[in-house]
């Protein structure tokens, strides 16, 4: 026997179709909410401002010929080893964690004997970038690189 398709039935199909829409939404925005660890720009129209300055920034940067090859070491240090720099040069660097759960931590570089950079302190094991920068003189180079 077949029975009768009444208004009824539409409504329990349209509010169970809108529930699970509604449900899923609910649920997607709580974990962005809860996975994201601040915020990209704190305003953004004075960051829109200074765009224009950064580009031309970059293109100095890119005139330097300065490039980096950086590695983690089993203890944990962090060695650099920059190219192009002259003897003068000085690096600092910044680690952070890519998703910003996790303090970012400040990195004081020493320079070795055959020229490269060796970090004072070891980083904790785990995926972090870290933001490289190098001056020397008037010359200014920055840097971002996955670890």
């Amino acid at each position: 026997m077949i029975r009768k398709f009444t208004g009824w039935h539409m409504t329990a199909i349209l509010i169970s179709f809108f529930g699970v829409v509604v449900a899923v939404n609910f649920t997607m925005a709580g974990l962005a909410i809860g996975t994201f660890g601040g915020t990209v720009v704190d305003n953004s129209y004075v960051a829109s401002q200074r765009f224009n300055g950064w580009l031309e920034a970059a293109e100095v940067q890119g005139e330097l010929g300065w490039s980096a090859a950086v590695a983690r070491r089993a203890d944990g240090r962090v060695a650099v080893r920059l190219d192009g720099l002259g003897a003068g040069a000085v690096l600092a660097g910044q680690a952070r964690h890519p998703l910003g759960q996790v303090p970012g931590l400040d990195l004081d570089f020493v320079r070795q004997d055959d020229g490269s950079f060796l970090s004072t302190g070891a980083l904790p094991a785990g995926r972090w970038t870290l933001r490289l920068l190098a001056d020397q003189g008037s010359a200014h180079w920055r840097s971002e690189v996955g670890l």
